[in-house]
């Protein structure tokens, strides 16, 4: 398995840049193809509804969201034409952010998006845009931190692991990473003996990865009142991790997104690209 359709989220602000970057090496990685994708919502009319039917007629995006979409087309144009990237494709889609991004992600093997900043909204987007699209999107989602410079993602990789089923789909999904990585770390925390870590919690893991031809150093964290995010935060700095793996825990209500406790912190603090499934 590796990776052969990445999609990025290319926004307005200067951060895509960062982001674009991340993407086009792993495009180059896994000789995949890139699409751009520029979203933002429509103004509202004085009714509280958009201001024109979606999809959009020509001339009834208003200027200023037309400028936003011309800037992240020049950025990623410009981006990939530098890199030499040969499969590319450009899309944009104004009207319905959330469910355009839904839709472009299920046709792609990876999503990348950036971290959201709670200083600022972008292209008019909600500031937990990324933790919807991480909900809802039903594919890996790779986040890249809002500050920050990355010149490795997954060569030195932190898997989270819990053996539930969301760090189940982010270990798979993360498998390309992983075969390639120089040094990968497992870190299971107040993991239960006999439950679903077995009977020597980090064993079976470490085994299925080695059959996938990953070599893993596994660690185990015990205490009675952890703070799982931080935990895994601080032990992706020890080791000097370039990539965090971790399942995303939470679900929708009444609109909203209610993330697990660990999930929420390393969206809010993280210092390095992390990739999630839910």
């Amino acid at each position: 398995m590796a990776y052969k359709s990445l999609l990025v989220h290319v926004d307005s602000s200067p951060r895509a840049a960062a982001r674009l970057d991340t993407a086009i090496t792993l495009a180059q990685t896994f000789d995949a193809h890139l699409t751009g994708l520029f979203v933002a919502p429509l103004p509202l009319s004085d009714g509280g509804f958009a201001a024109a039917p979606y999809p959009y007629a020509s001339g009834t995006v208003p200027d200023y969201v037309e400028a936003s979409a011309r800037r992240a087309q020049d950025t990623f144009e410009n981006a990939v034409r530098l890199a030499g990237l040969a499969s590319v494709e450009w899309r944009q889609l104004i009207g319905a952010p959330i469910e355009d991004m839904y839709l472009n992600a299920r046709y792609h093997d990876l999503v990348i998006i950036g971290q959201g900043d709670p200083t600022q909204s972008v292209d008019k987007l909600p500031t937990d845009y990324p933790q919807t699209v991480l909900m809802g999107a039903g594919r890996p989602v790779l986040i890249v931190p809002y500050s920050g410079g990355f010149d490795t993602v997954g060569q030195q990789i932190l898997v989270g692991w819990d053996a539930r089923q969301e760090a189940t789909r982010a270990l798979t999904n993360a498998l390309p990473l992983l075969k390639r990585a120089k040094r990968t770390h497992v870190l299971t925390i107040n993991p239960v003996h006999g439950g679903d870590h077995g009977e020597a919690p980090g064993t079976d893991i470490a085994v299925y990865l080695a059959r996938h031809g990953v070599e893993v150093e596994v660690t185990s964290e015990h205490g009675a009142s952890v703070d799982v995010g931080n935990l895994l935060l601080s032990n992706a700095a020890d080791v000097g991790a370039d990539l965090i793996v971790m399942g995303a825990y939470g679900h929708s209500r009444l609109r909203e997104i209610v993330l697990g406790g660990a999930t929420q912190t390393v969206l809010e603090s993280m210092t390095v690209p992390v990739l999630m499934s839910h």
